[in-house]
């Protein structure tokens, strides 16, 4: 046993770390759990509505995503594939994160990243009713303690605010966007293989920019964005680069190499560090019944895991 490991660690090492999948996703989602403060920390920084956050986000990455799309090398793409990222660019980083935005105007990050944490779920429904297998009793059940998980966290909020309604609301927001997430990440799986994990990173998350954006001109003017606070600027920037570019280009990069199940099963480090987070900096309530939420989210999803690959 022993010697395996040390086989194990000998071969990690000589491994670099963007050639393993495994660390790849680990990575991205401590990307993405940084998102949920970077948020908070910009709503407090300022007063600032969630498009116009997400607008500022998105137009900081735009120069990257470009980069990306820029430096990648492949074959022409044909009609099919720009529809194809056009639809992974609307449904993963333009739906997904508006209605997250939304929500986190309500409810805490700690709740939020749980939420978002059932995706690994919702992407095994997703493939099974596309697929039409059936789902196993045990797979059933551990989906059953996740959602049990995620009710004893929904009490942990409302149980330290008095708008229980908003936070019931900013909780539908933030599921919708698990459920266009799952969207996004089933499509990445059927394309990175064919375009790449860096161009589809690139030209995915430019579409998204785009959306964003012609959405953002629609509703608020363009001089809007100038008169926000620095801070705003400063959280948004951080936004850009730490929990949007770089984990969309590592989560494309993990889903090429691990699959799209696997790789998102192997991002349960994202709510434990943001509910630590979120207790260090933001100094939001951590209760016992929490950690139990927690627990249970993480067991449901490692035993969802052990069961698609058995």
């Amino acid at each position: 046993m022993i010697q395996r490991a040390l086989t194990a660690f000998a071969i990690s090492e000589h491994r670099h770390w963007w050639q393993d999948g495994r660390t790849l996703a680990l990575l991205s989602a401590a990307g993405f759990s940084l998102k949920a403060i970077f948020v908070k920390l910009a709503y407090a920084a300022g007063p600032v509505d969630a498009i116009s956050l997400l607008a500022l986000r998105m137009g900081l990455a735009l120069p990257a995503f470009l980069w990306l799309a820029y430096s990648a090398q492949g074959d022409t793409l044909g009609k099919r594939d720009w529809l194809g990222l056009a639809g992974l660019g609307l449904v993963g980083y333009y739906l997904s994160s508006l209605f997250d935005f939304l929500g986190l105007q309500t409810i805490s990050a700690g709740l939020e990243r749980l939420i978002l944490f059932t995706y690994p779920s919702l992407v095994l429904l997703m493939e099974a009713a596309w697929h039409r297998r059936p789902i196993s009793g045990r797979i059933w059940a551990a989906m059953g303690l996740c959602y049990l998980g995620l009710l004893a966290a929904f009490w942990h909020d409302l149980v330290h605010t008095t708008a229980g309604t908003a936070v019931l609301i900013g909780g539908g927001w933030v599921f919708l966007s698990a459920i266009t997430f799952s969207l996004y990440y089933l499509g990445t799986g059927r394309y990175v293989k064919r375009i790449g994990s860096t161009r589809l990173a690139g030209y995915s998350g430019a579409m998204a920019c785009g959306f964003v954006l012609g959405h953002f001109l629609l509703a608020r003017p363009l001089d809007a964005l100038a008169g926000l606070p620095q801070g705003v600027w400063g959280w948004a920037l951080a936004m850009a680069l730490v929990s949007t570019v770089l984990p969309i280009w590592l989560a494309a990069r993990a889903v090429e190499r691990l699959g799209a199940s696997r790789a998102a099963a192997m991002g349960t480090v994202g709510p434990v560090l943001t509910i630590a987070f979120g207790w260090l900096i933001l100094g939001e309530p951590f209760s016992l019944l929490q950690v139990v939420g927690l627990c249970l989210v993480l067991a449901g999803i490692t035993w969802i895991s052990k069961a698609k690959a058995a």
